[in-house]
């Protein structure tokens, strides 16, 4: 918390006019949330630091606490400190700025790899006709595409049938399409407490409210998924059970069937994200298994060979299903990239995407295991063949993660806060670290000792706070 706005308090407090120094002291805490002056997971003073700031005394100081502790404003953590905390399950839609700090995906150093990448790219220019590729075409990509989508499917998905396919400029192009079309304005999306921030920023545009539910190790729970659904306005539940971003958990398969059990009960679709499948070995069975005629299963390329290939494979609950959906995505997009679904397919069929999965497989786990040696198996989740893990700072430290993940990133480290991925105002005390993008090895081993350095150093000798 700012100097400036204790000084404001304190003006406040000097004309209160009659009304409790504790009471307006909550009304501050309230009002400065709703501004976004305070942001979830700040610290707020000390309350010898804020009886000495606002000119009130010890006794008064922990009154105002326990009174914005009671209206659900604040919580206090016992040798960590008083920090915001969030009001309700229900997230309604908001004209703030979401953090998008994006999860790049790694860029191994092999060049015979890039040389194979290169050498596939150019044999699609010199088959094609390239008019072909600059022209208008129908939305949902051409037959020759979708054969070859379906092959990458195949993995992952049990006989897929073209006729559900539909190839899209990318998965969050997808994810508009679907929340634009499946959730009407009087009902909710149904998320985990953490999430990709690109829904909650999507939700906001689309003016969606998110109704949170409460998670554990394994992803949503399946009793507070049943009760909101028997208030009968759930729209869809975005489901992302394969390398959760951020916290990079898999989702027993005991757990996808109960969630599917609850959806198939109440007719909830099921939007489910698996960009990150391919990455790792063996999942469990999809949603589009468990719940074929509900689910929304997207999945794409961009995870294996980076965001520029804008290409993503949404495979829907039937052939009416994609038509109704085609016709929506074509007001929205337009099209895919003819020439991007063309490289896409060729690196598919040739074997360059199996090779550059296999070698972006290997450096996430290399990276992964100096990430244990460095912070310790029990600092970090983290899945083999994800490029991102989550730290847990520990309880010792005096770090909140918005605090810690600003320093991190002004040392040049990926770092993004708990509340950017957050649903329900109570984000926990953790930070997601990226360990892709166009970096070395050695250079992740002195980032990692980087975030080693600085989560031992308190806090306020790091920020210049006292």
């Amino acid at each position: 918390m700012k100097y400036n706005d204790l000084r404001r308090w304190a003006r406040r407090l000097q004309n209160r006019q009659g009304q409790p120094a504790y009471r307006l002291i909550a009304d501050l805490i309230s009002e400065d949330i709703d501004s976004g002056r305070l942001q979830v997971r700040d610290r707020l003073p000390t309350l010898r630091d804020l009886a000495t700031a606002t000119g009130i005394n010890y006794t008064t100081a922990a009154r105002a606490y326990t009174e914005a502790k009671s209206r659900g404003l604040i919580d206090s953590h016992p040798g960590s400190g008083t920090f915001v905390k969030g009001r309700t399950s229900t997230l309604r839609p908001s004209s703030g700025a979401y953090e998008m700090t994006m999860n790049l995906m790694i860029e191994p150093a092999v060049p015979a790899l890039v040389e194979q990448i290169r050498e596939s790219s150019i044999r699609v220019l010199a088959q094609h006709d390239l008019y072909s590729m600059l022209r208008y075409q129908a939305f949902g990509g051409t037959h020759d595409n979708k054969e070859a989508a379906l092959q990458w499917l195949g993995r992952r998905l049990p006989n897929p049938d073209i006729e559900h396919l539909l190839i899209c400029p990318g998965i969050h192009s997808a994810l508009v399409g679907l929340m634009s079309t499946l959730i009407s304005r009087d009902q909710v999306l149904c998320v985990e407490s953490l999430i990709y921030p690109g829904i909650k920023a999507i939700a906001a545009h689309l003016g969606i409210q998110l109704h949170s539910l409460e998670r554990d190790a394994d992803g949503p729970l399946a009793r507070p998924f049943e009760e909101v659904c028997k208030q009968g306005n759930v729209g869809a539940v975005y489901l992302n059970p394969t390398i959760h971003n951020p916290t990079t958990s898999i989702m027993s398969k005991g757990r996808r069937e109960a969630l599917a059990d609850v959806a198939l009960r109440y007719s909830i679709p099921i939007i489910e994200d698996d960009a990150y499948t391919m990455l790792t070995d063996a999942p469990p069975p999809s949603f589009s298994e468990l719940a074929p005629d509900l689910t929304w299963y997207i999945t794409g390329t961009s995870k294996c060979f980076g965001p520029g290939v804008r290409s993503a494979f949404l495979y829907t609950p039937g052939k009416r299903h994609s038509q109704r959906l085609s016709a929506a995505m074509r007001s929205l997009h337009v099209m895919s990239s003819p020439m991007t679904d063309a490289l896409v397919s060729q690196w598919i069929t040739d074997g360059t995407a199996d090779a550059m999965l296999k070698a972006t497989r290997q450096e996430a786990i290399a990276r992964l295991h100096t990430a244990e040696e460095q912070l310790g198996n029990k600092n970090i989740l983290s899945a083999e063949g994800a490029f991102h893990l989550w730290l847990k700072i520990p309880k010792s430290s005096d770090w909140n993660p918005s605090e810690l993940a600003v320093q991190l990133r002004q040392q040049g480290i990926s770092a993004v806060s708990s509340a950017a991925f957050c649903t329900n105002n109570n984000p926990p005390n953790g930070l997601r670290l990226c360990f892709g993008g166009p970096i070395s090895r050695d250079q992740w081993l002195e980032r990692l000792k980087q975030v080693n350095e600085l989560i031992e150093q308190p806090s306020y000798l790091a920020t210049g706070l006292h």
